[in-house]
């Protein structure tokens, strides 16, 4: 009898270890996305203070500059619930911000064509933070896919998948680029007058 209580006292502890281990893992991939947010946000912010201050330098770049609000704007317009996104979701939301993030390459390559833009106080500090952003949001991106990878392995283990359907614990989508992003080639600029 005590045998049977000992095994059935094991199996609880068990089950009651996975089940917690899901939930944390679970908290930890919704805080990486939440970071990824953050950084989101914060360039959403920078941009429009960018583009204002490139605008008094290169006026007949407009249609860059206006590529670049677009694209800010389409980004800023994609809402995630990341417990409930669907990998089509994802895809949108990474295509939205990769546009974004190809729009930000040209903007510099633009400014890149201004010495007086370049030693614009305003200018240097907004690209330093733009920049800082940028390397943030990778930052995050990574610790997301780590965290997603980390609870997608934990659900489809055993005896660990056994109490991730039992209890609705389902897999996240990683935050990827696809693999025929504009993002990874280079940003082409051309200067007419």
């Amino acid at each position: 009898m005590y045998i049977i209580l000992g095994i059935i006292a094991v199996l609880v502890i068990i089950f009651i270890g996975l089940y917690n281990n899901f939930v944390r893992l679970r908290v930890r991939t919704d805080e990486a996305w939440a970071d990824i947010d953050v950084q989101l946000k914060r360039r959403y912010d920078l941009i429009p203070n960018l583009v204002e201050t490139v605008k008094g330098y290169a006026t007949h770049e407009r249609a860059t500059l206006e590529e670049v609000l677009e694209a800010r704007s389409k980004a800023t317009s994609m809402n995630i619930d990341v417990s409930k996104v669907t990998p089509e979701q994802m895809a949108q939301f990474a295509t939205a911000q990769q546009g974004l993030s190809g729009a930000l390459g040209k903007l510099m390559a633009i400014a890149e064509a201004y010495p007086d833009l370049k030693a614009n106080e305003n200018f240097l500090e907004l690209q330093r933070e733009l920049t800082d952003t940028e390397n943030k949001i990778q930052a995050a991106r990574r610790f997301y896919n780590g965290n997603v990878r980390d609870f997608t392995i934990a659900i489809q283990s055993f005896p660990g998948n056994l109490v991730a359907r039992m209890f609705g614990f389902g897999t996240r989508e990683f935050f990827e680029l696809e693999a025929d992003s504009t993002e990874r080639e280079p940003v082409k600029v051309s200067f007419s007058k």
